[in-house]
């Protein structure tokens, strides 16, 4: 028994699916924003990156975030959902996605712990 090393089970990918009107996260990827209160969506348009940046109840710079920039996020138990159809419909244009032709397009996502967000990288997706 001494030579085998024991694996544990495989790790679940970050997925985020983007539907028409909101963004679905799966449980590995909300295990990030569990504790948000409100999240910052950006947009990297020249890397197609899409950035979910958790802000607290209590943080200092929520005060400083200007309202129309929060969004509200909901959390279930085994997914997270952002709605903002405004902007699914700026990252529709962006990478061509079609809403007619598909219902929803997932793609990888990963934690920067650098810009303290949740990445969904646009190029890494099921088109």
């Amino acid at each position: 028994m001494k030579n085998f090393e024991w694996v544990s089970r495989k790790k679940v990918d970050e997925i985020a699916t983007i539907y028409e009107t909101n963004i679905t996260l799966n449980k590995s990827a909300t295990t990030y924003l569990e504790k948000a209160f409100i999240v910052l969506l950006g947009l990297d348009k020249e890397r197609h990156l899409i950035a979910i940046k958790p802000i607290r109840k209590g943080q200092t710079e929520l005060e400083y975030i200007p309202k129309e920039q929060r969004h509200n996020i909901t959390i279930k138990s085994s997914y997270s959902r952002i709605s903002n159809k405004r902007f699914i419909e700026e990252i529709s244009q962006l990478i061509k996605l079609n809403f007619e032709k598909q219902n929803y397009y997932k793609f990888g996502a990963y934690w920067s712990d650098s810009e303290q967000a949740l990445i969904i990288d646009l190029n890494k997706g099921e088109m």
